[in-house]
Formats: C-alpha cells, structure tokens, sequence
C-alpha cells in the first residue's frame, strides 16, 4: 500500500473510535445528556482490551473482526441486547461498542483483510 493511503486508512479509523461518537451522540440523545452519552461511547474502545490475548498484541495486517473475542458475532449480539435496555448509559455502551466493531470492520475493508 502506498503511504498516503495507509495515513488515510489511520485516519479513517481512529477519527471514527474517537471523533464520531460525539456526532452520533448529538443527533441520538437528548441534548441534556448527548455529551456523556459520547463519553460512553468513546469509552468502548476498551473492548480492545482482548488484544492483549493476541501475539502479537498488534498486528496493522490482522482483521479484529472474528478474530478477538470481544469483537465476534456474540459479543455483537450482546451489543444490540445493550441497545435494547430502558437506560441511556446501557444504550450508549450498546451503540459504541456496535460503532466500534463497524469501525474495525471498515478498517480490514480497507486494509484488504475483510
């Protein structure tokens, strides 16, 4: 790949893990409470904490979808019963976490690994 690419790949991917929760946030909750509810969902980047089960920890050629733990179908099920819950924190969590996993799905799209 070339590196102008690659930078745009970087870009794509973390501006949506740390950028567009908030974008969501504002047009998904109530304007009392929109800001901690993308706080909540920039926080799910701590479902990334199963790649320290990996070896190696990071790998830029390796797909997160299907391959950590919690970035499978099941945790994705588990995601969408989050969304489902009468409280917004339970929602927000629901939704980043389901943001979160169509991030790295777009992310091994364009890194020709999905």
């Amino acid at each position: 790949m070339d590196g102008s690419y690659d930078l745009l790949r970087t870009l794509v991917h973390y501006s949506g893990h740390f950028l567009v929760p908030f974008v969501l946030a504002r047009l998904l909750f109530p304007k009392e409470i929109w800001l901690k509810a993308a706080l909540v969902m920039v926080a799910t980047i701590v479902i990334d904490v199963d790649h320290l089960l990996a070896d190696p920890i990071f790998d830029p050629n390796r797909c997160s979808i299907g391959f950590h733990p919690l970035h499978t179908l099941w945790a994705g099920v588990v995601y969408v019963g989050l969304v489902l819950v009468p409280d917004w924190r339970a929602r927000a969590f629901g939704l980043g976490a389901l943001f979160h996993l169509a991030v790295d799905a777009n992310d091994c799209f364009m890194g020709g690994t999905f």
